[in-house]
């Protein structure tokens, strides 16, 4: 459901100077009851806030989207939040296609499509995955019958129909588009006793807006762990570590443990025991899950903005790609040198960005010693695969048959079309945000 628009101020966290903005000691978190036929709660949306002040000021909305997750596993607690009921959240193409959502228990959650987001195949396909998971799917702000509503309905459980922009003498029109594919309809953004009345006579099962509440705002304070503490997680969630080693890792960052334990808590593992072991907590949550939580935080820290922004976050993740496509056809088949390919190419811009020399940044993380020497020294086969990533984005001809020369496997046309392929994944990650 998308929110009003504000009054004109600062955002939270804003000064009125040009220095940085304070990180706030507390988070908000919107959340509007959804109602059935009867007036009894069905379910809340969760909607995202920056302050205290009941609206919300949206530049982003796969970060927007982030930052509700996080508020909601991290920082408040699902029980919190939600109680017993289900959730609503919104999501773009990004989030859709992204492992962040799966952090959610998908019986617990409807994910609400954006108006915005343009279908292909692939996202097709995403949404019967997360259907066969377990989640439903909602179509948010529809107001009139079209070919792309016609395109989307096999792929939905839940319509929202718009009451304040959907013309009453279309009603008929769509509910009965809507209800030959058997959908539940939602009316969204009821705002008097007559349009209850109208949604009531039509039929629909679910109501929301003003008329029944306007958004509570939720507050709790804010959990979280830093970017080096973080960054160090996921170096070494990318090494596949033991339980003893991830132990005590998270043991040297109480916030990431708080994080964990939240997370526990708020997934579907239907545990009826309290979790007192971080051990067992780990062993419980598993390393892929963990993973997602990290990812999850950096996304949410504002990365997710770079990605569409800085032609550095670009280039870092360009040169991932193509050397893990590289490195899949110099082993065929070997995930391992694969992955730690792809983790050497973000590793290679890690120092610019997050400041400083690459001396300094490597030296204080946990990284193989087969990374650390082809990031300082060029060495091995990782070493000669930075070179080939390296010489094709330059797209000097010298310094491309050099690579190859290095690397006899390939010739110059296979270093670029790996290049074109590695530019195209990451374009296709991000295509969700260039609209915006």
């Amino acid at each position: 459901m998308t929110a009003r628009k504000p009054p004109p101020g600062l955002a939270d966290g804003q000064t009125a100077s040009n220095s940085e903005p304070v990180m706030p000691e507390y988070v908000y978190l919107g959340r509007q009851p959804i109602l059935d036929r009867n007036g009894a709660l069905s379910a809340f949306e969760l909607l995202f806030r920056s302050g205290a002040a009941n609206f919300a000021q949206i530049t982003d909305d796969a970060e927007a989207t982030a930052q509700v997750i996080a508020r909601l596993i991290g920082d408040m607690g699902l029980s919190a939040a939600l109680g017993d009921h289900a959730g609503y959240v919104n999501v773009d193409r990004t989030m859709l296609m992204s492992d962040i959502v799966q952090l959610l228990p998908p019986e617990r959650f409807v994910l609400e499509i954006l108006e915005t987001v343009t279908f292909d195949e692939a996202l097709f396909r995403r949404c019967r995955e997360l259907r066969r998971a377990g989640f439903r799917l909602a179509l948010d702000d529809v107001s009139q019958v079209t070919p792309r509503l016609a395109e989307l309905l096999p792929c939905v459980d839940i319509v929202k129909i718009d009451f304040l922009d959907c013309p009453r003498e279309d009603l008929d029109e769509l509910i009965g588009v809507i209800r030959q594919q058997r959908k539940v309809l939602l009316a969204e953004k009821v705002e008097s006793p007559e349009d209850h009345d109208v949604a009531m006579r039509a039929g629909f099962e679910l109501f929301q807006g003003y008329y029944f509440a306007t958004p509570q705002v939720l507050t709790s304070r804010r959990l979280t762990p830093s970017r080096e503490a973080l960054l160090r997680l996921l170096v070494l969630l990318c090494s596949e570590p033991e339980i003893v080693e991830l132990d005590a890792e998270l043991k040297r960052n109480p916030s990431l443990v708080m994080q964990l334990l939240r997370l526990l808590n708020s997934s579907a593992f239907g545990l009826a025991r309290t979790i007192s072991s971080l051990r067992e907590a780990v062993m419980i949550v598993g390393t892929r899950q963990i993973t997602r939580w990290a990812q999850l935080l950096l996304v949410a820290d504002g990365h997710l903005h770079a990605l569409r922004s800085d032609p550095l976050a670009q280039l870092c993740g360009t040169r991932a790609r193509f050397m893990e496509l590289a490195a899949g056809r110099m082993q065929p088949g070997d995930e391992r040198f694969s992955d730690t390919a792809f983790i050497t190419g973000v590793f290679s811009l890690v120092h610019v960005l997050f400041g400083g020399a690459i001396e300094d940044i490597v030296s204080k993380l946990p990284i193989y010693a087969d990374i650390r020497r082809a990031l300082l020294e060029r060495h091995g086969e990782l070493g000669r695969l930075l070179n080939a990533a390296e010489a094709t984005e330059s797209g000097e001809l010298m310094a491309i048959h050099a690579a190859c020369d290095e690397l006899p496997i390939f010739m110059p046309n296979d270093l670029t079309a790996l290049g074109l392929a590695a530019a195209a994944w990451y374009d296709d990650h991000v295509r969700g945000l260039r609209s915006r």
